[in-house]
Order: structure tokens, then C-alpha cells, then sequence
């Protein structure tokens, strides 16, 4: 009941349309009950009278037919049209609750969905929830109309042979509901096995380069091979179970149609029907008939639009982990002071990341992570703009708990670099100007020279709306970093993390982008995590930190003076000639 009072919400917006639409699916309904009735009266009352009489009567009964089946069509056509409207303004805005949802929801969700499901309920799954939104309760009012309508006229016209269809329709509502249960399970199934095949195809599709370049087309495609195996098997079984579904319903309504014929010829037979009244009956079974047709594919529509919420439903119950607190103001005026205060962090159902770490930061100042990979350097300054929130202890920018304050302003005062960079398919000046809404063109520019790319920009044919391919695959690494630093210049944050920004870079590249870096990080209190621990030799403070926990710290001279582990990592590593 839930979920059908959910689904029931997404109609209020619409309400007027919607009564509107039942309305002209009622007067649609009554024409066609109607029809039966006018055959018959003209059968009788109409058809015996003299030739002149028979003319003229004939005259208005066309003009009253013409007029009846003219306000039909109209209503047809606001049903057919406004109906499939509402429900496509419907679907929209299931569409933009769902992307909302997506946009709030944590790292940690993202984190065990996978991309290519989540694009299914998104495309698929709301498609099936917009027909069903406009058709069900549109086709559910249509036939329960004329269902009851022709049955209390078959009932008036002869009660006996109206019961015996009735015992015959309960038989069929009977199966109809037992069948019905059947394919709830199969459409589920369905669902998920789709979502497979998107994930599949995501997944390869995304990582075409790398597919490629080791030779694996023939492993995507039995990869690919299986989850579509897996979704035709699903399919199969809901045809299976379709197949009995309407060969069983189609044989009881065969059995209407025996019971009309046998009983009927019976009462005829007793005197206790005439053979009109049997003509006019037999018009009505098909009256009958139609609607429950369409009550019964009501129920595939049903269960493939219920599925599909039920799948839609799942995402927007989902309680984002990253919750702002009622009271949460602006971080304003923001100086650039952090502190971990006691900090330990766990991923769900893992192992203790990071434990009672105490890391005091000075505004202004540059402080460099290094370690092993999956030392939680990463973690820790996941932390920081609260991708991910502390499971104990406190960090604080300038005195406040990051809790205390509202995300926007918290994430806005912190500019990101990462080693993997995303760019947007669109324009160069596109990408750049992500970092500021409603930026100037001067202002993009400016980010870009101070980011050492806007010469490269000027010598493209197209400059600045240039398209930069998906994902950026029109430009070399070097090209997509500096893009990607240009974006934090124009957002102008107080604290820079600069995760692993050069490490994927040739040495020539490196050295440019660390030109770029060394500007970005002026006058900003900075975090970097480094492999290469040549670009963090000028840093006011290096943290090592391993699975353990913080090992040392120091500056450069200082650690290598220790002769520790910090020590042994540069010895290592200068130990190649090309660093």
C-alpha cells in the first residue's frame, strides 16, 4: 500500500488532466454500450415501421449516431494525446527524482552499484512505470465500465444466462489472479537480468581502450555472452509463464461464448428467451469480452509498471550516509586551518582504515602524505570535504566541525586534483568553466594561462569550444590535467588536495604541471599525496603513513635525517635514473 500511495503521489500535479481523462474514457465506454441498445430499438421499434416513416425517423437517427460517434472521437483523441502526455510529464519527473536521488546519494553507494543497473532504472524500468501510469488506470476504469455495464443489461435482458456467464468470469478473475502471482516474480527477474546486460555493456564499453590494447575483445564477448544468456533465459521463462496465462484466460473466454450459444438456444428453446433478445445479447459478450481482455493484459502492464517501481522505489528510500545537520551554517571566510582530531575510519564491513589519527594543519601551509598504497592516505583527505564521514572523532576547518556546517560551502572551499582525471564531453571552455558557474570568458582564460594550457588552446582550430572528446580522449594526459587545473584556479578554493596529481605523467609533462601546481598551491593551505617524492621536497611538513597508522613526520631534511622509512623510500626511488 506503500508503494501504491507513492506511485498515486506522482498523479496529484496532474489531477485535472488526469479526471478529464477518466471522464472521456467513461463517455467512450457508455457510446459503446449504447450501440447494442440503438440495434436493438431500431430492431423493434424502427425497422417495421412504413417506408416514409422509416425515412425520416432513419434521418435523426443517423444525425444522433454521427453526433454521438463525433464527441467519441474527440474524447479518443484527448485520451490518446493529453492522456500519453501526462504520462510522459510523469515519467519526467520520476526521471528527475531518480537523478536528484543519484546526485545526493554518498561515495559509499557508488561504491557497490554498479553504473550500468543504475542507468537501467533511469531509462528502462521508467518507461514501463509512464505506459503504465497513463494506460492503467485509464484501461482499468474503460473495462470496469463496460464489464459492469453490459453485464447489468445482459442481466435485465435474461438474468439466467447473464449468471451462468458470471460463474464462468469468476473461474477466469480466479486464474487470471493465481497466473498474476507468477509473473510479479518473472518481471522482477526480468528487471535485474536487463540491468546485467546495461552493466555488461557499460562496463566494456567504458573500458574499450583497455579491451583493445591486451587483445580481449573475444573475453568481453563472453562476458557480455552470459549476462545476455542470463536475460534470455529470464525472458523466456516470462513468455512461458505469458503463454499459459492467456491460453488458459483465451480458453474461458471461448467458454462465454459456448455458454451464450448452449444456454441460449436452451431458453429459446423453453420460451423463456427470443431469438432478438439472444442477437442482442450476443453483441454484448463481445462488449464483454473486449474489456476483460484488457483487464487481463492490464495485469502484465501491471506487474512490468510495479516491478519497475518497486526497482525506482528502492533508489529514492536509500538514506544517503552524508547527512547535513538542521542547523549547518556557511563556512564563510574560510582560512584554510584543518585539524583530525582523533579520527578513526572504517569502510562497511572492512577493516579499520584509519585509527586515532591527530594531524594539525596551519593555514597557509603545504603538507605532503606518502606510503604504501592502501595506507589511507586517500581516505584521509576523502575525509575532508566529507565524501565519506569519520566513524569517530572530529575535523575541523578553522575551528568548526565539518558536521556543523552545510556541504555545499564545506565542498566549495576545497579544490581537487586527482591523478584520474574526468572531463565532461563538451566544449574545453565547457570543462574549464565547471569550475565556476556563470564564469566570464575572461575569467576561463585567465585560469587557463595561469594553468599553462591556454597557448596549447589557442593553437586548436576551434580554441575554447573545442570538444574534448568523451572523457577527454581527444587530448594527451598532460592536456586533461592542466584542463583539470584550470577548473580549480577558476573555483578559487582556501584548501587544495593534490591526490597523486603528476605521478601518470611523462617527466616532461611533469615538469610543466608542477609549474602549474607550485602556482595553484600558492597562498592555500595544501594537501598532497605524492609518488613522486621529488615534488614534495619544498612541503612544510611529510607524513608517512602506512596500514599501521602515522609512522613519521617531519620536513624533507629532517625525515631523511632519521634515516627511517621515509629515508628508504628516497634512496629507493632515486636509485632510477630517470627520476
Amino acid at each position: 500500500m506503500r508503494t501504491i500511495k507513492h506511485f498515486i503521489s506522482y498523479y496529484k500535479p496532474y489531477r485535472f488532466v488526469f479526471f478529464v481523462d477518466l471522464l472521456c474514457a467513461s463517455i467512450i465506454s457508455i457510446i459503446d454500450i449504447l450501440f447494442p441498445l440503438i440495434l436493438d430499438f431500431c430492431s423493434t421499434q424502427v425497422f417495421v415501421k412504413d417506408t416514409d416513416s422509416l425515412k425520416h425517423t432513419l434521418l435523426f437517427v443517423a444525425a444522433g449516431l454521427v453526433l454521438m460517434y463525433a464527441v467519441r472521437s474527440l474524447c479518443r483523441y484527448y485520451v490518446s494525446a493529453q492522456g500519453h502526455i501526462m504520462g510522459a510529464r510523469m515519467e519526467s519527473d520520476m526521471r528527475k527524482d531518480l537523478f536528484e536521488q543519484y546526485q545526493k546519494l554518498s561515495f559509499s553507494y557508488y561504491d557497490t552499484h554498479n553504473t550500468g543497473v543504475m542507468m537501467s532504472r533511469v531509462t528502462s524500468d521508467l518507461f514501463d512505470i509512464s505506459e503504465f501510469a497513463h494506460h492503467g488506470p485509464e484501461n482499468l476504469f474503460i473495462s470496469l465500465v463496460k464489464v459492469l455495464g453490459s453485464f447489468v443489461i445482459m442481466f435485465v435482458i435474461n438474468w439466467k444466462l447473464a449468471f451462468a456467464l458470471l460463474i464462468i468470469t469468476v473461474f477466469l478473475f480466479v486464474f487470471s489472479m493465481n497466473q498474476n502471482k507468477r509473473m510479479k516474480q518473472v518481471f522482477m527477474d526480468n528487471r535485474k537480468k536487463i540491468g546485467e546486460v546495461n552493466a555488461s555493456l557499460q562496463d566494456s564499453l567504458a573500458g574499450i581502450r583497455v579491451v583493445k590494447s591486451f587483445a580481449n575483445e573475444e573475453r568481453e564477448r563472453q562476458k557480455f555472452g552470459h549476462s545476455n544468456q542470463r536475460y534470455l533465459d529470464s525472458k523466456i521463462d516470462n513468455y512461458m509463464v505469458m503463454g499459459w496465462y492467456y491460453g488458459g484466460t483465451s480458453f474461458l473466454q471461448g467458454l462465454l461464448y459456448v455458454t451464450v450459444i448452449v444456454c441460449g438456444g436452451f431458453l429459446i428453446a423453453q420460451g423463456q428467451m427470443s431469438a432478438i433478445q439472444l442477437a442482442t445479447f450476443a453483441l454484448y459478450i463481445n462488449v464483454y469480452v473486449a474489456p476483460l481482455e484488457i483487464l487481463i493484459e492490464f495485469t502484465e502492464m501491471f506487474q512490468k509498471g510495479f516491478s519497475g517501481f518497486k526497482r525506482f522505489e528502492e533508489v529514492i528510500d536509500e538514506i544517503p550516509e552524508i547527512k547535513e545537520a538542521p542547523d549547518a551554517k556557511p563556512l564563510d571566510h574560510v582560512k584554510g586551518m584543518i585539524d583530525f582530531e582523533d579520527v578513526s575510519f572504517s569502510y562497511e564491513n572492512n577493516e579499520t582504515v584509519l585509527d586515532h589519527v591527530d594531524i594539525h594543519i596551519p593555514a597557509g601551509k603545504k603538507v605532503a602524505l606518502v606510503g604504501p598504497s592502501g595506507g589511507g592516505k586517500t581516505t584521509l583527505c576523502s575525509l575532508i570535504p566529507r565524501f565519506y564521514d569519520v566513524s569517530s572523532g572530529a575535523i575541523r576547518i578553522d575551528g568548526q566541525n565539518i558536521k556543523d556546517v552545510t556541504v555545499h560551502s564545506l565542498r566549495k572551499a576545497i579544490g581537487l586534483v586527482q591523478q584520474d582525471v574526468y572531463l565532461f564531453g563538451g566544449t574545453i571552455r565547457e570543462n574549464i568553466g565547471y569550475g565556476k558557474e556563470d564564469a566570464t570568458d575572461e575569467e576561463i582564460a585567465e585560469a587557463a594561462r595561469k594553468a599553462n594550457i591556454h597557448d596549447f588552446i589557442m593553437t586548436l582550430p576551434d580554441g575554447y569550444d573545442s570538444y574534448v572528446g568523451e572523457r577527454g580522449t581527444r587530448l594527451s594526459g598532460g592536456q586533461k590535467q592542466r584542463i583539470s587545473i584550470a577548473r580549480v584556479f577558476l573555483k578559487d578554493p582556501k584548501i587544495l588536495i593534490l591526490d597523486e596529481a603528476t605521478s601518470a605523467l611523462d617527466n616532461e609533462s611533469e615538469r610543466v604541471i608542477q609549474n602549474a601546481l607550485d602556482e595553484l598551491a600558492r597562498n592555500r593551505t595544501c594537501i598532497t599525496i605524492a609518488h613522486r617524492l621529488s615534488t614534495i621536497k619544498n612541503a612544510d611538513e611529510i607524513i608517512v603513513i602506512d596500514d599501521e597508522g602515522i609512522k613519521e613526520r617531519g620536513t624533507h631534511e629532517t625525515l631523511l635525517a632519521k634515516n627511517g622509512i621515509y629515508a628508504n623510500y628516497y634512496r629507493l626511488q632515486f636509485k632510477d635514473p630517470d627520476q
